[in-house]
């Protein structure tokens, strides 16, 4: 990707956050300074306030249209809502942490100005990441759909009880599961949910989707890495009802017979990481891998 194609940036922040806030504008005069005018998302400029008035707002539909590169302050839950709502586009993606662990968000705050003038310079690396594209169906007709780019997770809904699941791959049955959910996740969404479950770290690079069994009233169950260009067919067994979540973003509440079909989409989300990022080092500081034990 040439150094000259960012030439129309835009904001995006967490939503009422106060460090955010300070960020988006510490950002936006930044930009301003090197020549650009960069666009402030709507929702953030109204969060924001009238200090954000110096500075053109756009509706995500107007920065997918323009943007060369947007720039989202946050966790990576809200990288997840922007990738989601942009994806069409495959506008590329830079992410400032302000949240905790930040798997997906690699810039700084505290010297965020000068990493991004960096990439502004052409020093990044540029990642795509694949997402899944989820529908969930009711006697044969589509009640629902969307796309995912951390994970799908069937839970147990509204009643808290333990449901079951019939799993097929490829049209063939691997199992009835009685448990509390079933998550699937990409690579991207295996340091998310599905690790907390116990489920596998799957590489970037790995074509894979890790089907992570929540719960399960079967020590035999275990976590299965499929390849991405498998069909995933999820049936919610009677008597009980569930709730479907996209990236923890939006649902769906789904009754028994209902099926969740899940594939690779067609769709990618391009992140863009500062200079020198590598996978295993991010993992290192993020998972705390080879520090040092407490003495007793």
């Amino acid at each position: 990707m040439a150094t000259n194609t960012f030439h129309n940036i835009s904001l995006v922040g967490k939503y009422q956050s106060a460090d955010g806030t300070e960020t988006v504008l510490e950002l936006a005069r930044f930009l301003r300074g090197r020549g650009m005018e960069p666009w402030i998302e709507q929702g953030t400029a109204e969060g924001i306030g009238k200090v954000a008035d110096d500075f053109v707002t756009a509706t995500y539909e107007e920065i997918a249209d323009r943007s060369d590169l947007v720039v989202v302050i946050g966790g990576d839950g809200t990288l997840l809502n922007a990738a989601r709502r942009l994806s069409e586009r495959a506008v590329p993606l830079l992410g400032v942490n302000l949240g905790r662990l930040g798997f997906l968000t690699d810039l700084s705050r505290v010297d965020v100005c000068q990493q991004l003038g960096e990439i502004l310079d052409g020093r990044f690396h540029a990642e795509s990441r694949f997402m899944l594209d989820a529908e969930v169906t009711r006697g044969g007709s589509r009640i629902f759909h969307t796309q995912a780019l951390n994970d799908v997770v069937v839970n147990r809904g509204k009643l808290g009880r333990m449901i079951e699941l019939e799993l097929m791959v490829d049209d063939v049955f691997v199992y009835n599961l009685r448990s509390d959910g079933m998550i699937i996740a990409t690579p991207t969404g295996s340091t998310a949910y599905a690790m907390a479950a116990n489920g596998p770290i799957l590489h970037p690079g790995v074509g894979g989707i890790a089907l992570v069994p929540l719960c399960p009233h079967a020590l035999t169950a275990r976590p299965i890495t499929l390849p991405d260009g498998c069909c995933i067919d999820i049936v919610i067994m009677p008597p009980h009802d569930a709730r479907i979540h996209f990236d923890g973003v939006t649902y769906c509440d789904v009754r028994a017979g209902d099926q969740l079909r899940i594939v690779r989409s067609e769709r990618e989300v391009l992140l863009l990481h500062p200079e020198g990022y590598g996978y295993f080092a991010m993992l290192r500081a993020k998972l705390h891998w080879g520090a040092a034990m407490p003495r007793p």
